[in-house]
């Protein structure tokens, strides 16, 4: 799986990856105490990072709903 460069950004469906293996390795229980340390400091990193790019992509959807000048929020249907 690729790793971001120090500095660089996964785009979010690769982060959501990258995040699911790590809680996947995390609650197998295999992982020593130092490694576990670290896939969770990994993962507090990607889960902020995504959360980060949701609410992003949310004000990006409320101003295109906008209307007249005003925010109409409307529930997202897929």
């Amino acid at each position: 799986m690729k790793t971001a460069k120090p500095g660089e950004t996964l785009p979010f469906e690769k982060s959501l990856e990258k995040l699911d293996t790590i809680v996947k390795k995390l609650e197998s229980g295999e992982l020593s105490l130092e490694d576990s340390v670290k896939a969770f400091e990994e993962g507090v990193q990607l889960a902020s990072s995504c959360s980060k790019k949701l609410d992003e992509a949310e004000k990006k959807v409320e101003i295109l709903l906008s209307k007249d000048g005003s925010l109409t929020k409307e529930p997202f249907n897929s």
